[in-house]
């Protein structure tokens, strides 16, 4: 990383000075910064709270030392604050769409839509709507998607941003048609979803496509068997509501990925590759930071799937969950 290159992320020359001397050396005292950086005390305390609130500094010793946060994860998580301050101003660009939308409304050129539902027209809106989606997404993502397969650019476009969210720690279920299974690329696709954390079922006779983002927005297409005409997009609503129960109806009917696929995403003790991962961490692995790097996923979802396998193996503690792994050979 050269010279001034974490501006981008919004972090001044001087910021940048202070957590680079941290990463050189990371024991020097706080009260002595000033003297070595030839500036105000009061100057080198603000910059250093300011480098703790974007993440690159942390306080050790009841105050007295001042650590440095390691790169990777510090500038990871300016990247996807950036990311966002940048698609805040982008959406406030665009949004003159929709003043065009209402004074078309004005002229009588369309009828408004009901309340609560919007209605998107063309694949282009459709996808960038779904972009939006699930930049935004905090909590969960449910789909049904009967494809028969993948391409090569569909998996290269969805790729980022479905990792992006596990790695965020959002929950995504998501049905797919068994007919996907024979596909080898989007096979190879949903089990690494699968082993990044997602929770993926398979259905054999589903013809419905939805998705649902936090439990707040559903979207239908207008025709299921020609997605170009456009789709229905609602918000805060019955029809929300009535979308998430066809959801669950259908994922209760589904069959786990790993069964439906052959047994290549579980093993004969019937742990997915992702637990059998975490487990190992958890034996070989002090910090839950640490364990999360290992497995390139968030430290929420980490201690998420840690807190499942101690569920599964009727343990109280992390200790006693290794020692049940091992005493069933799962480790």
């Amino acid at each position: 990383m050269g010279e001034n290159e974490m501006a981008v992320f919004g972090v001044s020359d001087a910021e940048e000075e202070i957590y680079r001397h941290f990463l050189r050396n990371p024991s020097t005292a706080a009260d002595d910064l000033h003297l070595l950086l030839h500036t105000e005390p009061g100057q080198a305390r603000a910059r250093i709270d300011r480098l703790r609130e974007l993440g690159l500094l942390r306080v050790e010793d009841d105050g007295r030392r001042i650590a440095p946060e390691d790169p990777e994860t510090a500038l990871s998580r300016l990247v996807d604050l950036r990311l966002h301050a940048l698609h805040q101003e982008l959406q406030r660009v665009t949004r003159s769409r929709h003043v065009i939308d209402g004074l078309r409304a004005e002229q009588g050129a369309r009828t408004p839509p009901p309340q609560g539902i919007e209605q998107l027209e063309g694949l282009t809106q459709i996808r960038n709507r779904i972009d939006d989606l699930a930049f935004f997404a905090r909590d969960e993502i449910l789909s049904v998607e009967p494809y028969t397969r993948l391409s090569p650019e569909n998996i290269a476009r969805s790729r980022p941003l479905d990792l992006r969210c596990l790695r965020r720690g959002v929950r995504i279920r998501n049905v797919v048609s068994s007919v996907a299974l024979q596909d080898p690329p989007t096979a190879a696709y949903l089990r690494e979803l699968s082993e990044h954390g997602a929770s993926i079922r398979v259905t054999a006779d589903t013809t419905e496509r939805l998705l649902v983002y936090d439990r707040r927005a559903a979207l239908v297409p207008l025709d299921p068997r020609d997605t170009s005409r456009g789709a229905l997009l609602a918000h805060r609503s019955g029809l929300v509501s009535n979308i998430i129960a066809l959801f669950e109806k259908i994922w209760d009917q589904a069959e786990e990925l790993a069964l439906a696929g052959g047994g290549s995403g579980a093993d004969r003790e019937g742990l997915s590759v992702m637990e059998r991962r975490v487990l190992v961490a958890m034996c070989t692995v002090g910090k839950d930071e640490a364990g999360a790097r290992e497995l390139g996923v968030s430290v929420r979802t980490y201690r998420r799937h840690v807190a499942e396998l101690m569920q599964t193996l009727g343990a109280v503690s992390r200790a006693q969950a290794a020692l049940l792994a091992r005493e069933r050979g799962w480790i």
